[in-house]
C-alpha cells in the first residue's frame, strides 16, 4: 500500500506573529495531514498579535503551542527540509533569506497587514480578511495536481496565486 507523500510549508513574514501564524494554522488545518506548516519571521515580535490569536479563536482554530519564531530555527541543523516557502508581507519578501535545504519551491503572497489597524471593530474585519485572503490561496494551493507539475510550471502556478486579489 502506497503511502501519500507529505509536504512541510514554511509561512514567512516579518515578526511573525499575525499572518504567517494564520497562514500555519490554516495550512495544517485545511491540508488535513498531507501538509506540515511552519511559521516564522525575520525579525520575530516574540508573541502572537492578540487579533491573530482572537480570530483563531473565534473560528473555531486551536492555539496551543503558537509562537513567534525566528526564521533562524529552521535554517539550523535538524530542523524540517521544506517543500515550500511563502512570504506573506512584502518586507520578508525583499530580505535576504537563509539557504534553505532541498531548493524549495517559493512565492510571495501578500497579505495586508491587519496587525497595524488600529480599532477594535476595523481591527477584527482586518484580520478576518487576512484570514480569508490566506485561506483562499491555500485552498488553490491544495487543489493543484502537485505530483504532477514540473518545477517551473509549479512556481508559475504558486506566482499567480499569490497575485489573486480576493
Amino acid at each position: 500500500m502506497q503511502t501519500e507523500r507529505s509536504y512541510n510549508v514554511l509561512i514567512l513574514c516579518t515578526g511573525n506573529s499575525a499572518r504567517s501564524i494564520l497562514g500555519e494554522v490554516l495550512f495544517n488545518t485545511l491540508g488535513k495531514g498531507k501538509f506540515k506548516a511552519y511559521s516564522a519571521g525575520s525579525k520575530p515580535a516574540g508573541k502572537v498579535n492578540p487579533g491573530a490569536l482572537e480570530w483563531l479563536q473565534a473560528n473555531g482554530y486551536g492555539i496551543e503551542g503558537l509562537r513567534s519564531k525566528s526564521w533562524d530555527e529552521f535554517a539550523a541543523p535538524g530542523a524540517p527540509e521544506f517543500d515550500f516557502i511563502f512570504t506573506v508581507c512584502d518586507n520578508a519578501a525583499g530580505e535576504a533569506c537563509p539557504l534553505w535545504l532541498g531548493h524549495p519551491a517559493t512565492a510571495h503572497w501578500g497579505i495586508s497587514d491587519p496587525a497595524h489597524v488600529e480599532g477594535g471593530e476595523a481591527r477584527r474585519t482586518a484580520f478576518k480578511r487576512a484570514a480569508e485572503q490566506l485561506a483562499r490561496r491555500i485552498q488553490l494551493f491544495l487543489a493543484l495536481p502537485i505530483e504532477k507539475l514540473d518545477k517551473l510550471t509549479l512556481k508559475e502556478q504558486l506566482a499567480e496565486i499569490g497575485r489573486i486579489q480576493d
